[in-house]
């Protein structure tokens, strides 16, 4: 497991109030000469400079941009000054005042820079270990919030154990925080897994109604901060108001309680749109339309639930019908009234994924090309199975669909034969709503992982909590006993409490001496091309400099530095895409004075190219960043392979290799004042 070694810093003008067992230091530089302590102190900076550049380019891509917010939050003089810094912002896109508050989910880091600057801790934790403990922290949150699910679902403390265990040592494919701490999903996902907790406990029947309500006012608060943690959420919240939606349709759900689940949805993103400023993609919402025509469709088909056979089918199939067209109806209305255009890329991506069309389409082609949204990889499956996991999962996931589908018949059948269901019921398995909700949110959510690797630990966090709630289950061992013949209540007992006690075992036995030896590992996160290029920036260029490069290296910038960017890798606004695309010209084949004059169209200073894009060999032919360019430029790609006929041979060489040569034309627009084995840093002339 990756860990951060702490480095305490030395300011040098606080060593005696921070560090009292330095004094001998202090008393040493005393008598040393003036200049002596002016260098001695200057090293101290520059050593300190270098250690915090060093740690804090560890926050990759997004996670750095994110994490420089609440490092701008603790620098600023007063948390109101800091406050109006985020709503004011005119350094994270040139020439331009936004609002990160509306337009990012960074509410987290405000509060947890308030909470640094409030609490009595400066003189003994780092800002950055309190950001990185308190996200550790959420994590210890989210595998409780696992093990209550599976214990509600089982009804033994056993399963939640076991739940727990295959959480940790299927880590690498249940979560992503050892190594990047500050993504939203970190944030978010613990309290998405209290929601379902909560949800789990709220479906069971005949809850007095104070527990009724304490439940409802947990799964609103957990549903409004996993809302306002992540800018995915309403995708999230969308499958599982689909949920809900499939088990009030079958009638294996209390109609009120999805009443009440489709409010809370439904107001904890508008409660998060008013936080939010008024965020308008929020209000353009798939959920928030979906949610509102179910409950359109409900009030005018009230004797869905109500019929033969045959009969409720057709009701249903035209209920499914009638929501479908009233949530593209509704969606589109709203869209076109607030003219938002924030969310097309993902559904230009969806579109080309599922081979509904090719697409040249940057951005769609951009996240198409990510191994991230590609499918979910085979390997996966033989991880989990080294756990035993997939294999348990796979037999209860068997077990309960069998189960879900004879109930589901006997719900839509004629309610004149409802006794002599309720006859034929009794020797089988009852499936009670929250074990419903459970079965087709694993579902729902096993098929989202698959098609896109990212959204996989949703699926395998969850299946944890469902494998080990299945192996605790007595109606799951009643079932499959009946089956074999072979049931006896004392049966049931040994095979729920055995069954998890020999995979614990397994588990500790396999696993846990490589889970302490990764602990006491200690790993250091090591890049000196990009401390330098960090170092070079701090001591050689104006504060107020504005800089150009890939998303994700600005990030970076952003984060070490504190210079204004062109562009991050904040992907959600349709201007910042239109942005971008412009400032990757410098990987294109375009002429000097083209990418020149659209760099200085955003007040670019300086531009950094990377050779790790410009020779990109970690896609394949097709995907590089190069190629997408050319291909969205129509231009034919670089080296050996076929081109769409169409496509044209482009009139100007490859900006970020011929610039390398050092041609007039070249020099009369960029000079070069930074150059190592990865960054080339060329400031751009003012010339028209």
């Amino acid at each position: 497991m990756m860990s951060i070694r702490q480095r305490r810093e030395i300011k040098a003008t606080e060593v005696s109030e921070d560090f009292p067992a330095q004094e001998e230091n202090v008393k040493l530089e005393n008598k040393l000469p003036s200049g002596s302590i002016s260098i001695l102190k200057a090293v101290k900076l520059d050593l300190t400079l270098f250690q915090e550049v060093e740690r804090e380019i560890s926050f990759r891509t997004e996670c750095g941009l994110y994490y420089s917010y609440y490092k701008q939050m603790l620098q600023a003089p007063t948390l109101v000054q800091g406050f109006r810094g985020l709503i004011y912002d005119n350094k994270t896109e040139s020439m331009k005042t936004i609002n990160l508050l509306q337009r990012m989910n960074i509410y987290q880091e405000v509060f947890l820079s308030i909470l640094y600057r409030v609490l009595p801790i400066q003189k003994y934790l780092e800002p950055v270990y309190f950001y990185i403990y308190t996200l550790f922290g959420l994590q210890a949150i989210y595998v409780t919030a696992l093990y209550i699910t599976s214990w509600l679902l089982s009804g033994t403390w056993l399963s939640g154990l076991l739940a727990a265990f295959w959480y940790v040592t299927n880590r690498i494919d249940t979560t992503r925080v050892e190594f990047t701490i500050p993504l939203r999903e970190n944030w978010a996902l613990p309290f998405f897994a209290i929601q379902i907790a909560a949800i789990t406990y709220f479906l069971r029947p005949n809850l007095q109604p104070l527990s009724e309500r304490l439940t409802l006012l947990a799964i609103f608060i957990s549903t409004f901060l996993f809302s306002l943690t992540w800018q995915f959420n309403q995708f999230m919240m969308l499958m599982q108001a689909l949920v809900l939606f499939t088990l009030d349709s079958l009638d294996m759900l209390p109609a009120v309680k999805a009443t009440w689940l489709y409010g809370i949805q439904i107001t904890s993103l508008l409660l998060v749109c008013i936080v939010q400023f008024f965020n308008s993609m929020i209000l353009g919402s798939l959920l928030i339309s979906f949610n509102l025509s179910v409950l359109i469709a409900r009030k005018l088909q009230k004797n869905l639930k109500t019929g033969s056979f045959l009969n409720r089918l057709g009701k249903l199939l035209l209920h499914l019908f009638m929501v479908l067209c009233l949530t593209l109806f509704l969606n589109n209305i709203i869209k076109k009234i607030l003219n938002l255009k924030s969310d097309e890329h993902i559904f230009k991506f969806l579109k080309a994924k599922f081979g509904l069309g090719a697409t040249r389409d940057f951005d769609a082609n951009l996240y198409l090309c990510e191994e991230a949204f590609g499918l979910l990889p085979f390997n996966t499956f033989g991880r989990l199975s080294d756990t035993l996991l997939f294999y348990a999962y796979i037999f209860v996931l068997s077990i309960t669909v069998i189960v879900a589908l004879v109930v589901a018949f006997h719900k839509l059948s004629d309610s004149t034969n409802q006794q002599s269901m309720g006859k034929m019921e009794k020797g089988t398995v009852d499936l009670k709503p929250e074990t419903a909700y459970n079965l087709i949110h694993t579902i729902l959510f096993g098929f989202l992982a698959l098609s896109t690797m990212r959204m996989k630990y949703l699926w395998t966090s969850h299946m944890c909590v469902f494998a080990s709630f299945g192996l605790c289950s007595p109606e799951i061992w009643e079932l499959l006993l009946k089956s074999v013949r072979l049931y006896k209540p004392k049966r049931i007992c040994i095979m729920r409490y055995s069954v998890p006690i020999l995979i614990l075992l397994y588990l500790c036995y396999k696993f846990w001496p490589g889970m302490m030896d990764e602990l006491s590992e200690l790993r250091e996160f090591y890049d000196p091309d990009t401390v330098e290029l960090m170092n070079w920036i701090n001591s050689n260029t104006p504060r107020k400099a504005v800089f150009a490069g890939s998303m994700q290296l600005l990030a970076g910038v952003k984060l070490c530095t504190g210079r204004t960017l062109t562009n991050h890798p904040h992907y959600e606004d349709s201007s910042l895409r239109e942005r971008t695309r412009a400032v990757y010209q410098i990987y294109a084949k375009r002429a000097p004075e083209e990418v020149h004059a659209l760099l200085r169209s955003f007040g670019t200073d300086y531009v950094i190219l990377e050779d790790s894009i410009c020779y990109e060999r970690r896609h394949r032919r097709g995907c590089r960043l190069r190629d997408l360019l050319d291909i969205a430029n129509g231009h034919m790609m670089d080296g050996p392979g076929e081109n769409d006929p169409d496509l044209k041979p482009a009139d100007h060489p490859r900006f970020c290799e011929e610039i390398k040569r050092n041609l007039p034309p070249y020099m009369a627009h960029f000079t070069r004042v930074f150059q190592n084995k990865t960054f080339h840093v060329y400031k751009l002339s003012r010339n028209k």
